[in-house]
């Protein structure tokens, strides 16, 4: 065991050498949407973990390459770390203050696309680890790195990478990539994501655009036919009209509702933050409200495209339209259940020419809130913040942690550095300071104490 106000005490000294690390890692873009920099970004990954002398593989999958390091220490338990090393696309770039792949430090934080989601978190364990090889020359127990590329655009190698090397996988617990505090600065346990089908329904109606004069009474028009199509996924009660999608659904348990009823009104706070009127299906508030927020399904409409949508007008009949949909998945939901569903109901409601493209999925995953490394966790974070750890069952989110659980059987937990202003996935996306501190301090305590750990 180690002294722990020693590691405090290097923590805050090395501070502005893990930030200057930090920033040559968001310097570099890796933006897996556009496989910008993808390949440049694995192999900067893989040196930082090859300078605290870990073994490091870099395997190429079908899509971005999978970094895997380990290192050997003191005790026979085994810790895996899961981070990711692909961005989010950094547009609309007129919106930076700062260019977001320039790291820029003003008012105690430090802006850049990734430096939240997720290169800070990465950077901050591997700060953590720095202060315990410090100060006591190894490890105290065997460390495993499971770094991806491709986490903002669904995974879609990983699984098969978790099945294909469970061996090389195999450890006592996983920390996943993220985690950080509430808006009331207490931290969060957060021990489930939502499951995600993402689909591109489309169709097309004719080989081109039409004069709207010519074609508006006679020819089909591809927007209505997709609004149409849209319209008959779900109702204004907020229903999804699917037969059979409601069936795998697990309503949350007794000890879910009363791990939700612990948490802090956040109403008020998303009011506040993102300028929302009313909430829907009549909810105000409380315990309910945090309910549907994470144990219901959705169907969501990310965006549509057809015609002319530029400036002052065109008149034509756009030949071609298209939307971006996901559904957000509860237990026990799959993708590809969802999928099949899907395509029998438009079928059944006459829109067989819809086309769907399934740009990816995962299934949901849980961790049992009373495992005892659940329990480690959130009790090492308590001389950190000061404050008890929130434990949330389930997040609104969704990742990759399905086949970690279900397949390697481990223990998933969220310990890290964000907090609800870090503008993820949007401009002027942001770490404080003060909780990338903190955060390296929690990873610290939870490597010496995982030995301990039953």
């Amino acid at each position: 065991m180690v002294d722990l106000a020693k590691v405090d005490a290097y923590l805050d000294s090395h501070l502005d050498e893990s930030l200057a690390e930090l920033s040559t890692f968001c310097t570099q873009p890796s933006v897996a949407a556009q496989n910008w920099g993808i390949v440049e970004c694995a192999e900067l990954t893989a040196e930082m973990l090859r300078k605290r002398h870990f073994d490091v593989k870099i395997t190429s999958t079908g899509g971005a390459p999978v970094v895997y390091g380990e290192r050997a220490g003191a005790g026979s338990k085994t810790l895996l770390f899961y981070n990711h090393y692909d961005v989010q696309p950094p547009e609309p770039l007129d919106l930076w203050v700062s260019p977001p792949f320039e790291p820029t430090l003003r008012d105690g934080k430090l802006y850049a696309r990734g430096v939240s989601d997720d290169k800070g978190h990465l950077v901050s364990r591997l700060y953590a680890i720095d202060a315990l090889l410090s100060l006591i020359g190894e490890l105290p127990c065997n460390i495993k790195f499971l770094v991806e590329g491709e986490e903002e655009i669904s995974s879609l190698h990983l699984k098969d990478f978790v099945l294909a090397n469970q061996d090389l996988l195999a450890a006592d617990g996983c920390v996943w990539e993220f985690g950080g505090v509430d808006h009331c600065e207490r931290p969060i346990q957060y021990l489930g994501l939502r499951g995600i089908c993402y689909v591109e329904l489309s169709v097309e109606t004719a080989h081109i655009d039409v004069h709207s004069g010519l074609g508006g009474s006679i020819f089909p028009n591809a927007a209505w036919r997709l609004v149409w199509a849209l319209n008959s996924l779900k109702g204004p009660d907020e229903r999804i009209l699917i037969p059979g999608f409601y069936d795998a659904v697990q309503a949350p348990s007794t000890r879910d509702r009363q791990l939700m009823a612990l948490l802090p009104e956040a109403a008020d706070e998303y009011r506040q933050r993102y300028g929302i009127k009313e909430f829907l299906k009549g909810l105000h508030g409380g315990l309910e409200l945090q309910l549907a927020e994470v144990f219901e399904p959705t169907c969501t409409i990310c965006g549509l495209t057809s015609g002319y949508q530029g400036p002052g007008s065109k008149t034509v009949q756009p030949a071609r339209a298209s939307a971006k949909v996901d559904f957000r998945l509860v237990p026990d939901q799959t993708p590809e259940d969802v999928l099949n569903k899907l395509r029998a109901h438009l079928d059944t409601q006459g829109f067989d020419d819809i086309r769907i493209d399934f740009l990816g999925g995962e299934p949901p995953a849980r961790t049992d809130p009373d495992h005892p490394f659940v329990q480690m966790v959130v009790d090492t974070a308590e001389s950190v913040y000061g404050t008890k750890m929130q434990v949330v069952p389930m997040v609104g989110g969704s990742g990759p942690s399905h086949p970690f659980i279900h397949h390697l059987g481990l223990p998933v937990v969220t310990a890290g550095i964000g907090y609800p202003g870090q503008l993820a996935h949007a401009p002027n996306e942001n770490i404080r300071i003060d909780l990338y501190l903190k955060g390296a301090k929690h990873i610290a305590r939870i490597i010496n104490e995982f030995c301990n750990n039953p």
